[in-house]
């Protein structure tokens, strides 16, 4: 492991007392040697150890989240060739909704603006809406938005795990309530299979998807499914797994996963293998050097043990 990706996960067990962070490591090594290569990447190390330290230690997370949002600023930082850094630190939630909406103009821009590259287009937004002036684009308020999952134990304080941000990873409790109870938040029920943990499926048989199942596919996928991507799925294309023109794949939710547009566009590349399993989650990408790279998705709510020697699970139903 290289010093950054120490760093990086040394500052996400932080808050924890010393024994928790060694059952934190013990936890984080037995779970990367059940992943591919791609886990030991420095910020899936840092979403790996961020699930576990939750998991250990919730107080500690939200503790840590309260002093971090103290400490929300914005900085400038000169540099060469007139050119200079304005960055700030804000909420998650703020930021991803910030940048969504800053992306979804320079999106529309582009549309009319070949002389400027997507990352050129949005730093003059970016300007121009801290400037007061006018970016020469306007877009819905869905743009700028943030994925928030929240069992419903959580939601009403008998819970205080389950709660994370598409792209950012598990957020404290406290804090996932804290964006609920705000006025201005909107809410979409979610009803997930108690026994896998993922939402209820649908199908369609024409080409576009309609909104329910694009809303399933992002909520149950959450990001870009290549494993070392990160891209939120509300900023991915809707790909079919089986190609709807050649193959005959219709459009479902069992046959659709969230692929940012340049991997979606690398999927048919000559010598790129792609494999995704929506039910169990699995992802797999073979590159032209026949390397393999594999991950597993997270749930949207953990499943339900099945173990038999589980007297819950011998329990009756509730009804």
């Amino acid at each position: 492991m290289d010093r950054y990706g120490a760093e990086r996960v040394l500052n996400t067990v932080a808050p924890v007392s010393d024994s928790d962070a060694l059952e934190v490591d013990r936890l984080l090594e037995e779970k990367l040697s059940r992943l591919s290569l791609t886990a030991w990447q420095p910020r899936n190390m840092a979403w790996h150890a961020s699930q576990i330290v939750k998991q250990v230690d919730p107080g500690a997370e939200t503790a840590a989240a309260r002093m971090a949002h103290e400490g929300r600023k914005v900085t400038l930082d000169h540099g060469v060739y007139a050119q200079s850094r304005l960055s700030a630190d804000l909420p998650s939630d703020v930021a991803s909704a910030a940048y969504a909406r800053v992306d979804a103009m320079a999106r529309k821009l582009r549309l009319s603006d070949s002389a400027r590259n997507l990352d050129q287009l949005r730093a003059d937004v970016f300007a121009d809406l801290l400037l007061g002036n006018d970016p020469g684009v306007t877009v819905p308020q869905s743009a700028a938005m943030v994925y928030l999952h929240m069992p419903i134990d959580t939601a009403l304080s008998m819970s205080e795990t389950g709660a994370s941000i598409d792209g950012i990873g598990p957020v404290p409790a406290a804090y996932a309530r804290e964006i609920m109870t705000n006025p201005k938040s909107v809410w979409r029920k979610v009803l997930c299979d108690p026994a896998t943990g993922n939402p209820v499926d649908l199908g369609r048989t024409s080409y576009r998807p309609n909104s329910t199942i694009r809303k399933l596919v992002e909520v149950r996928d959450r990001m870009c499914v290549v494993p070392w991507c990160r891209r939120p799925a509300r900023h991915c294309d809707f790909d079919h797994q089986q190609q709807w023109s050649k193959d005959g794949g219709t459009t479902a939710v069992d046959n659709a996963a969230p692929r940012c547009r340049r991997h979606h566009r690398l999927k048919n590349a000559p010598g790129w293998i792609h494999a995704y399993d929506p039910t169990h989650g699995t992802s797999a990408v073979t590159t032209p050097l026949g390397v393999t790279y594999e991950t597993e998705g997270d749930t949207v709510l953990p499943p339900r043990s099945s173990d038999p020697d589980n007297e819950a699970d011998n329990e009756p139903p509730p009804f």
